[in-house]
């Protein structure tokens, strides 16, 4: 019993020194239910030193959503966290609950980004404590948070989050272009003299149906020689990966409705200008709503039988934008609706 004290201890105090984790997102698309978390940091690991694929930081719960405790990492507060979004607490209650229950007292310390699916309408929270190493930061938007500490600068986290907004695609495409976003030089500053962002790095990402140890992508470098980018390398992973699996990124509305377009309904004119007609013939189809690429809904309304709707989202800006059909409660299809400037 000694041993196994002695063993957890030296693990604990490893993983406090070492698991800083210093920038990292994690994500939820809102179509496909896709769950991720990505991240990096200038310590030789970031998964239980002889244990592969039991990361440190970060917890995937495919269906639910995700949860990264970084900066002086807590084994008794991600498993907090963890329950906390079980039960039901949004991630903004989770990080109220982390601070005021601090398995060490401390939550000044510590650093959180959290996600959750929520019916295909995400939402996101972050926290960064006052004594995290500058430079600290966090940044959340629709379906996503984005944290770092001990960075190189602001401009960091800034690059990190337009990456992964202006990547069209699937969410583990948009994941690595965020990671490529804080491939530079001394991203993590304790890595500046070596040339490189971080030492090890990492990829996941889990559909509704994966469990949390079984995810549909999970890969990771876990230490480098010097020199050597690991996000260059995990690059190549991911990339050979895809090859191995035939995976070509598709777009998550039109590989999944496009079956059911022409026969259910009509849209046009599609682009259009911010006002469209849409022609409804599915029996069964009870509301439609219109949501941002976040899962954000900006329209709505109710449809009965056989119907001809005439839309107007001049109060939007333009973009893309998720038409959505529902049956009772089920959402049962969606297609693009591309908004241009007049």
């Amino acid at each position: 019993m000694k041993c196994q004290a002695i063993l957890f201890f030296a693990l604990f105090s490893f993983t406090q020194i070492a698991a800083q984790h210093t920038f990292s997102i994690v994500a939820v698309d809102s179509i496909t239910g896709e769950i991720g978390s990505a991240g990096a940091t200038c310590g030789d690991s970031i998964i239980w030193p002889g244990t592969p694929g039991a990361y440190i930081i970060s917890e995937v719960i495919p269906g639910l959503g995700a949860i990264h405790t970084q900066s002086y990492w807590n084994p008794y507060n991600q498993a907090f966290a963890r329950a906390q979004l079980e039960d039901g607490l949004s991630p903004d209650e989770v990080i109220t609950w982390l601070q005021e229950n601090d398995h060490e007292g401390n939550p000044s310390i510590r650093q959180y980004g959290i996600v959750d699916y929520n019916g295909g309408h995400p939402r996101s929270a972050g926290f960064t404590g006052s004594n995290c190493f500058d430079y600290k930061e966090h940044v959340t938007g629709p379906g996503y948070a984005i944290q770092g500490n001990i960075l190189l600068g602001p401009e960091i986290i800034d690059s990190m989050e337009a990456a992964f907004l202006n990547t069209e695609g699937c969410l583990a495409e948009r994941l690595m272009a965020c990671l490529q976003g804080a491939n530079v030089p001394g991203a993590d500053a304790r890595c500046l003299n070596e040339g490189v962002s971080s030492l090890s790095a990492f990829v996941r990402v889990g559909k509704p149906e994966n469990t949390v140890t079984n995810l549909w992508l999970d890969l990771n470098v876990a230490g480098t020689a010097f020199g050597v980018e690991p996000i260059d390398v995990l690059q190549e992973k991911y990339d050979t990966w895809k090859e191995n699996n035939n995976y070509d990124c598709p777009d998550p509305v039109s590989s999944v409705f496009d079956d059911k377009k022409e026969t259910a309904w009509v849209v046009y004119p599609n682009p259009n200008s911010g006002q469209f007609t849409l022609e409804v013939y599915e029996p069964g189809v009870t509301s439609v709503t219109i949501s941002n690429i976040f899962g954000h809904s900006i329209y709505s309304d109710v449809v009965l039988g056989t119907n001809k709707m005439q839309i107007n989202l001049d109060g939007a800006c333009p973009g893309m934008y998720i038409l959505q059909f529902y049956k009772g409660d089920e959402r049962w299809a969606s297609e693009k609706i591309v908004y241009g400037s007049h």
